[in-house]
């Protein structure tokens, strides 16, 4: 441990010490890990319930939409809509009818962006000739021909495939470098495919609107009917649950149950770290509600 970690006095761990309106939720990591949930987690979701708080799912995830998380959510015990989810299938989206209407896109991604890009009107093509957008995702069927069908559409040089055509612009969904998975594991995420676009054609992504992009928040918020300083985001990165909750000026908890651990928050600047550290996700309830629920004062059931 470097001597900025040795300078760390906060205490390793600071919970809530009241009830939030509003309780914005990352998923891998935070409430689940693989298919498995995480300690607490269905305990906290039906005690925020009873207490009628209002939830809302985060995640940067591209590869299932919202029905879908939903349906998983609910299959691990905690009920869940897809309406609750927000996640980068529908920040994308959102984006792209704000900033390009009617535009043609190549989405370099899986089938659920796919299916909801075409739901909400714009066309998809893998004619560089026609594309407007490339978007770089979380992709498991990247390949060479996705790439090139990119640099076409992309490349300042492309003129002789695009005719008279301006060249495409390139956004992402996420930035993550890897999705966690159990026991340690993971797999490339969107920021594979945006370095491999990127590096290739010269032409950097212009707009993200995945965490830690605040975008991601505001739709969330305008989903619950909340501000900012009347929820907390709770998450396991320090680079975009946390980053984001504070670019917004909203409360943060961070779990150490996914890709943060103590050391890494030890090093953390003063300005990347949360507001509350938690061991496990239950204890985002505070000692008075936990009392009102009849759990124990320093912990809450695994369940």
């Amino acid at each position: 441990m470097n001597g900025r970690a040795h300078r760390y006095t906060c205490p390793v761990f600071h919970t809530p010490e009241r009830l939030f309106a509003g309780y914005l939720l990352d998923l891998d990591g935070t409430i689940y890990l693989g298919d498995e949930p995480l300690p607490g987690a269905v305990a906290l979701l039906a005690a925020l319930r009873r207490l009628e708080r209002r939830v809302a799912f985060l995640s940067n995830n591209p590869t299932k939409d919202p029905e879908e998380y939903a349906a998983k959510l609910t299959s691990l015990g905690i009920s869940a809509t897809p309406d609750e989810v927000v996640n980068t299938v529908r920040t994308t989206v959102r984006w792209l009818s704000e900033h390009y209407t009617g535009a043609t896109v190549f989405p370099i991604a899986e089938p659920p962006l796919v299916r909801a890009l075409e739901r909400a009107g714009f066309r998809v093509s893998d004619d560089p000739a026609e594309i407007d957008v490339v978007i770089a995702s979380y992709d498991r069927t990247f390949d060479y021909r996705k790439l090139q069908i990119a640099f076409d559409a992309l490349w300042p040089g492309g003129g002789a495939v695009r005719g008279a055509r301006k060249r495409a612009r390139l956004i992402a969904t996420n930035p993550d470098r890897y999705c966690p998975f159990p026991n340690g594991r993971g797999e490339p995420d969107a920021a594979a495919v945006i370095a491999a676009v990127e590096a290739c054609t010269g032409v950097k992504c212009e707009a993200i609107p995945g965490k830690p992009n605040v975008y991601m928040l505001a739709t969330a918020l305008d989903a619950l009917g909340l501000r900012a300083d009347e929820c907390v985001m709770v998450g396991d990165r320090l680079y975009t649950d946390v980053r984001m909750a504070r670019d917004a000026g909203m409360a943060s908890a961070l779990v150490l149950t996914g890709d943060t651990d103590p050391n890494t928050l030890a090093a953390a600047a003063p300005e990347e770290r949360p507001t509350y550290v938690l061991p496990r996700i239950d204890l985002l309830l505070p000692a008075d509600a936990r009392a009102t629920l009849d759990w124990p004062a320093d912990t809450a059931p695994e369940r």
